[in-house]
């Protein structure tokens, strides 16, 4: 073996990780001339303790803080990380290691993040989801279905007094929810401040006129100290969410929000903008099931994960996998998947969007099940009677499919519901 090479010490195939061990699952594409186990102990070594070199001097303590690819094939890879290599409560740091410079090294071609296997130690120091879906539903006092949310299209563009009476208009078809988009926060000709507190005035005439409860996921997202007043001023207006671009924020102030957000009586909707940079390349990056249980673990109370039907690209087993993350208990290992016991972590909603409409919502509910939120935009401002007529109709297809009727079946009998699949029918946008 040359000097520089040490990397054969981070495999081993008789390796039990240990109960306390954080696990990774990566596949990769090893870089050309290097051998499975040299990629192997390369990955493991960068991720833990090792380095290009032999060094002259190590301490004691090396042999047990090394992580350790005790699994593996051509093209995935299962890595034990000790303990001690983590600082507990710390998500930055973890993923400084697991998911830090490996991703830059000429060894592999490609490498992508998985899973990871949490154990309970880990889990422990981080607070999790303050509300999870029986808190949420306690709220709005829905019990059995899903949850609905509208976002005003175009997504940028109106005014804050355009934007809360459109809300005000989908508030009464039966939306529950009206959602900002990823890339509204407070901008001239729509001020954060104007806009909710309209929102407000209008959710409580929304609120008398239907006879249920009415909300809104508003995004705070901005500079870490800018969301942590933006919050405060949703909770001054008795707003139940606080929308936060958690990828573009990053786990950091996510975990400052989420401390932040308890102290306000907050709940948390994970918006996901700038994952694809990421997740979409299916051979590198990190896999959009990984970032779930980034989040979960942290505290959301709900995320985007994908449709498979919809405008946005999500691959089947990716979906089913994010599900999992979201609302399971315990994972047994499969597929991109690891073992997890989530313990009393609660689970979160996942959320369905991009590209939905009444036409597509069978499909969603028979994957989903009810313990979603539902969101459509353009599936509901786009209906050929108007916003309400459009959450009328989204309402009317989950309603049908909670009962097993066709949508063609429920057509006949509501009106508003037949011209919204008169128009799109099973459309699949692109």
């Amino acid at each position: 073996m040359a000097a520089e090479e040490w990397y054969h010490e981070f495999v081993d195939k008789s390796h039990t990780p240990s109960k306390d061990d954080i696990i990774c699952h990566f596949y990769y594409d090893a870089g050309r001339g290097i051998s499975t186990e040299e990629c192997v102990g390369r990955v493991a070594s960068e991720s833990s303790v090792g380095t290009w070199t032999t060094l002259s001097k190590l301490p004691d303590r090396l042999q047990r803080l090394k992580g350790i690819g005790f699994e593996y094939d051509d093209h995935h890879i299962k890595v034990s990380y000790p303990k001690e290599l983590w600082e507990p409560g710390n998500m930055p740091q973890l993923l400084s290691g697991v998911a830090g410079n490996i991703f830059g090294m000429k060894a592999v071609k490609h490498l992508r993040l998985l899973d990871m296997s949490l154990p309970p130690w880990f889990l422990r120091s981080f607070k999790g989801p303050q509300f999870g879906i029986k808190g949420i539903r306690d709220v709005f006092r829905v019990k059995k279905r899903p949850l609905t949310a509208t976002v005003p299209k175009p997504k940028l563009g109106y005014s804050s007094k355009e934007h809360a009476e459109i809300g005000y208009d989908v508030w009464l078809g039966g939306v529950d929810l009206i959602k900002d988009d990823e890339n509204l926060t407070s901008q001239g000709f729509n001020k954060f401040k104007d806009r909710i507190t309209r929102m407000a005035k209008l959710r409580d005439k929304a609120e008398k006129k239907t006879g249920e409860r009415k909300g809104a996921l508003l995004n705070i997202t901005a500079e870490t100290k800018e969301m942590e007043k933006r919050a405060a001023m949703l909770a001054d207006l008795g707003w139940e969410y606080a929308m936060v671009d958690v990828v573009t924020v990053g786990p950091a102030a996510v975990q400052t929000v989420r401390d932040v957000c308890e102290e306000h009586g907050l709940a948390i909707h994970a918006h996901r903008a700038m994952h694809a940079m990421f997740t979409k390349d299916l051979r590198h990056g990190m896999a959009m099931p990984a970032l779930v249980k980034i989040m979960r673990t942290i505290g959301v109370d709900n995320i985007h994960v994908g449709t498979v039907i919809g405008k946005l690209e999500s691959p089947k087993e990716e979906v089913e996998a994010n599900i999992k993350q979201c609302r399971d208990k315990k994972i047994e290992a499969g597929g991109w998947l690891l073992d997890q016991d989530w313990g009393g972590t609660k689970p979160v909603w996942p959320v369905p969007s991009g590209g939905l409409h009444p036409g597509l919502v069978p499909e969603i509910v028979e994957m989903f099940g009810p313990d979603m939120i539902i969101q459509a935009g353009g599936g509901v401002l786009g209906h050929p009677d108007g916003a309400t007529a459009g959450g009328h109709a989204l309402r009317g297809a989950i309603d049908a499919a909670l009962e097993g009727v066709t949508l063609k079946e429920a057509a006949k009998t509501d009106k508003v519901l037949a011209k919204a699949v008169e128009k799109w029918g099973k459309t699949r946008p692109k």
